[in-house]
């Protein structure tokens, strides 16, 4: 999957899952960490005491796949082009939407019979704080993907905001994965949690 992901488009993936795996292996995150943001993206149980995967053997392994297929000039270039650059209000406002949906997510990841994983939240609290907001704010979006934790209408329009301020395709915040409920509706009773 990651193969396909580097080449796809003529690496339009490339880049940012280079920079990704980069900044997550230089980060002060615990492996522990990696270890629940990745089951939560995936919406795989994880158990720290029968872990199914390391988290930084994966990381590394994701940029020998990026080094594998390019060459050093266009690695290069990859590197250089970075990703946006977020100030102190932006990171405030990703931090404020993932503080905003913490109860309901929360429930969602320790609850799910199939996908357990807990501490999601500080997690993804960290990964902004320490590591880079954006990153943090795709990987909370893609928790929430993959729980299928509903939000208000609202909530999806200052996502898509947010979106377009870290210069997202729109795709990226929703590609018709979000539960989305209009702001007086309650969504149905999930029959997995």
């Amino acid at each position: 999957m990651v193969r396909e992901a580097v080449a796809w488009g003529e690496g339009a993936y490339a880049s940012t899952l280079l920079a990704d795996a980069e900044r997550l292996l230089a980060s002060s995150l615990t492996t522990e960490d990696v270890n629940v943001l990745w089951s939560a993206a995936v919406r795989r149980g994880y158990l720290e005491e029968a872990p199914w995967l390391d988290g930084r053997a994966w990381l590394r392994e994701i940029v020998g796949l990026v080094t594998e297929r390019y060459g050093v000039a266009e690695l290069s270039a990859l590197r250089r082009d970075g990703g946006p650059d977020v100030g102190p209000a932006l990171e405030a406002a990703v931090l404020a939407e993932i503080e905003a949906m913490a109860a309901p997510l929360t429930a969602s990841t320790e609850s799910d019979w199939y996908g357990a994983v807990r501490g999601v939240v500080p997690a993804l609290r960290r990964v902004v704080d320490e590591v880079d907001p954006d990153l943090g704010f795709r990987f909370f979006l893609r928790a929430l993907k993959a729980y299928g934790v509903p939000i208000t209408e609202s909530r999806y329009l200052r996502y898509h905001e947010l979106g377009e301020r870290l210069g997202y395709h729109e795709l990226v915040v929703d590609d018709g994965s979000l539960q989305v409920w209009g702001e007086g509706e309650a969504p149905p009773a999930s029959s997995e949690a």
